[in-house]
């Protein structure tokens, strides 16, 4: 092991690394894209909405490392293959798979019908374990180790009482594979950790920061519990994830990271 305290910023570099980034137009996924491009990462963008993946892409450009983008969503085994090859066809190898993709149907389990269901346990668990899947096989045949980080959240331990059965569960879900993943990759070298928020901004999440009546009742319900008194911003995500991207995190693996400003400690 080479001796950290003659450089103790180099266990966080992911300079030269190669990564790639599904749901790379959301609100992290973005975030994420820009910070790995910023920190000398070469990024492969994947996200279905190719108009806002070129926007994230011509921002991430600006830092000169690489940036390949995918206009493809990892919802069929083919589609998680194409954008892992895309990487390497480009770089010659993956280094990180940072999962951003996924989504939320809010509604009481009376009113939710089982396509609805289905459809967020698709996209928030079938769709990070396909693209894992592609990317493991890819760190496994480089024989160099890798990193996998999914996206999970505090609802995977905590439940909500209002139409949240089908995103607790996938998010349960993803803390599951995160551990299990970790114990069978972990003789390859291959960490496999997940970030788990609580409410931070976004499209989805815009409205709990305005000035309406309704938005200051939620969230002043939900700061009574948070320690930091604040909701996050993507920001507040950046550096868990160089952590877990970086040779920082080498013994860190099966572990969900919470990064909710002290909600679940309360």
């Amino acid at each position: 092991m080479t001796n950290y305290l003659n450089n103790p910023a180099s266990l966080f570099s992911v300079s030269g690394k190669v990564a790639v980034i599904t749901g790379a137009t959301g609100a992290f996924g973005s975030m994420a894209a820009e910070l790995m491009s910023a920190s000398g990462a070469k990024v492969i963008l994947a996200a279905g909405n190719k108009v806002e993946l070129e926007n994230i892409a011509k921002r991430c450009q600006a830092y000169g490392n690489g940036v390949e983008t995918v206009a493809l969503r990892p919802d069929r085994e083919e589609s998680c293959d194409a954008i892992i090859n895309a990487a390497v066809d480009k770089y010659g190898r993956v280094d990180i798979l940072i999962v951003g993709s996924g989504k939320n149907d809010k509604a009481k389990i009376g009113e939710m019908s089982t396509e609805r269901f289905l459809d967020v346990m698709d996209a928030n668990v079938t769709q990070a374990w396909l693209i894992a899947k592609s990317a493991a096989r890819q760190m496994e045949q480089q024989g160099e180790g890798g990193r996998i980080i999914f996206m999970s959240s505090i609802r995977g331990i905590l439940g909500a009482g209002h139409g949240y059965t089908a995103y607790c569960a996938s998010k349960s879900a993803i803390d599951g594979i995160t551990r299990a993943l970790g114990c069978e990759l972990g003789a390859s070298g291959i960490t496999v950790n997940a970030i788990a928020p609580m409410v931070f901004r976004s499209k989805l999440t815009a409205w709990m920061f305005e000035d309406t009546d309704f938005a200051k009742e939620v969230r002043n319900g939900t700061l009574m519990r948070m320690p930091k008194g604040r909701l996050s911003e993507p920001e507040d995500l950046a550096g868990p994830l160089i952590f877990l991207a970086s040779k920082a995190s080498d013994f860190y693996t099966g572990h969900v990271l919470y990064v909710d400003g002290g909600y679940t400690a309360n």
